[in-house]
C-alpha cells in the first residue's frame, strides 16, 4: 500500500513532481511492483490527480472515503475488508526502493521474535551530524532486541558524553504491519506526544505496539524538499 497526498505541507505537489520523466508517484508505485514481492500494490489517495495519474498508467488506485491524518489510518481504512495478514506500507514519496531492505523487513515475521511483532520498519546508520540534527530525519533508538523505543526529529540519543560510540539512526518510511495492528491504530485517539513531533509510529509506541526495527545501509531518497527531489533526479540520471 502506497498512500498519498496531493497537499504535503513541506512540498505540496510533490508526488506529480517530474522525475526524469515520470512523476515520483509512479515511479514510487512502479519500483514497488518491480520488486515482485507483492501479491497486489495500490496507490490510495484523497487525490483525484494521483488516482488518475496512476489507474490512466495501469497502475491500481483506492480513493479514501474519510480524511485522514496520516499514512497508517487511510491505509486501515483500504484494507480493513481485505483478507490480508501482511500489509506493507510504502511511502509515495520514496521511489528508490531498495528490494534487499524490503525483503530483510518481511524476514522477520518468520523469524525467531515473529510472535511478538505487531509492525516492523527499517532504521539506517547515520554518518554526518548536519543529518542527525535535520528535522526531517526522523531518528530512532532501539533496545537490545531491536525493538524501537522511540522516535524523535531531535537527535536521540543526545550526545551528552561524546566517547560513548554511539551511532545515530535514521527511520526509513517503510513499515510492515500485520493487519490487525493497522486496524487499532486507526480506532485510537492520536496522543501528546504524536503530536508534538508529528510521528505516527509514537502512536504504537504509545498504545504499547511491538516496532521491530531492521538495519539497512540503504538509506534511500525520501523527497521532502525540491532539493530532494534534485538530488533524486540526479541519481536517477
Amino acid at each position: 500500500m502506497i498512500p498519498a497526498r496531493y497537499a504535503a505541507s513541506r512540498f505540496p505537489g510533490k508526488l506529480m513532481q517530474d522525475l526524469n520523466g515520470k512523476t515520483v508517484i509512479l515511479r514510487t508505485y512502479e519500483a514497488a511492483k518491480n520488486t515482485g514481492l507483492f501479491q497486489e500494490v495500490y496507490v490510495v489517495t484523497d487525490s483525484e490527480v494521483i488516482y488518475s495519474e496512476i489507474t490512466e498508467n495501469g497502475g491500481k488506485g483506492i480513493m479514501s472515503k474519510k480524511e485522514h491524518e496520516c499514512g497508517s489510518d487511510r491505509i486501515a481504512e483500504a484494507v480493513e475488508e481485505m483478507d490480508v495478514d501482511i500489509v506493507v506500507n510504502v511511502q509515495g514519496d520514496e521511489p528508490m526502493i531498495d528490494k534487499e531492505s524490503l525483503v530483510k523487513v518481511l524476514e522477520v515475521f518468520r523469524g525467531k521474535d515473529a510472535a511478538k511483532i505487531d509492525l516492523a520498519s527499517l532504521k539506517a546508520p547515520l554518518q554526518d551530524w548536519k543529518d542527525v540534527e535535520n528535522p526531517n530525519n526522523v531518528k530512532v533508538i532501539t533496545n537490545k532486541e531491536d525493538f524501537a523505543l522511540y522516535f524523535s526529529r531531535s537527535p536521540i540519543p543526545y550526545p551528552r558524553d561524546e566517547n560513548a560510540g554511539v551511532t545515530w539512526f535514521k527511520h526509513i518510511g517503510i513499515y510492515a504491519f500485520r493487519k490487525q495492528a493497522l486496524l487499532d491504530f486507526q480506532r485510537l485517539p492520536m496522543l501528546k506526544l504524536e503530536a508534538s513531533e508529528k510521528i505516527e509510529a509514537i502512536r504504537y509506541l504509545e498504545y504499547g505496539k511491538n516496532i521491530k526495527m531492521v538495519e539497512t545501509t540503504v538509506k534511500g531518497v525520501g523527497i521532502d524538499t525540491p532539493e530532494d527531489l534534485e538530488r533524486a533526479r540526479q541519481l536517477l540520471s
